[in-house]
């Protein structure tokens, strides 16, 4: 779809951030540091912010996510709970984050040996203990894009997109220039 061509509306450029909600922050950061390589951005009372280069993910401690971590301990209580309650959970199996990594066979690797189980779907998708759907993705198959110096920056300098996503992006007229071959940004 074409951009708002009467300029009353901000278009949407990507995602700052994305609060997950979780029972207990220190739990949450060491379940997340035991599948992925991260910095944190920062700390505040009940938060952590989980570094992604140019974008973030924040930690929020919350008394209904660790509800919903004993819900999943003990479906029996789920049971109890009132037709509403019940409805907004079952909504969250549909909601999730996607997390773009550079390697989703490590992550893969990771979850089998930290024996968190895989959701029965094509893709690598998993509910972290307080019940947040997570879904991984490889940044070379996907259009998400950072710029060189941000892969840079990052340590990831050398990352490159499949074909697959390059066409996708060359048919939003998003392609890298004819000069790079693989990368999204060339060097910078």
């Amino acid at each position: 779809m074409p951009p708002d061509e009467t300029g009353d509306r901000a278009r949407l450029v990507g995602t700052n951030h994305v609060a997950m909600e979780v029972g207990d922050v220190e739990a949450a950061l060491e379940f997340y540091r035991g599948l992925f390589a991260f910095e944190l951005r920062g700390r505040l009372e009940g938060k952590a912010f989980v570094d992604m280069g140019d974008q973030f993910v924040a930690l929020v401690e919350t008394d209904g996510a660790e509800e919903r971590d004993a819900l999943d301990r003990d479906a029996g209580e789920r049971d109890a709970l009132d037709r509403d309650a019940r409805d907004r959970r079952d909504a969250d199996d549909a909601r999730h984050i996607g997390f773009v990594v550079d390697a989703a066979d490590l992550v893969s690797a990771r979850l089998e040996a930290l024996d968190v189980e895989r959701l029965d779907t094509s893709g690598l998708d998993f509910h972290d203990p307080w019940g947040n759907r997570i879904q991984v993705v490889e940044y070379g198959a996907v259009q998400f894009t950072k710029t060189a110096h941000i892969l840079k920056g990052m340590g990831l300098g050398t990352l490159e997109k499949t074909d697959s996503a390059l066409e996708e992006l060359a048919e939003k007229g998003m392609g890298p220039p004819a000069s790079d071959d693989r990368s999204t940004d060339g060097d910078p």
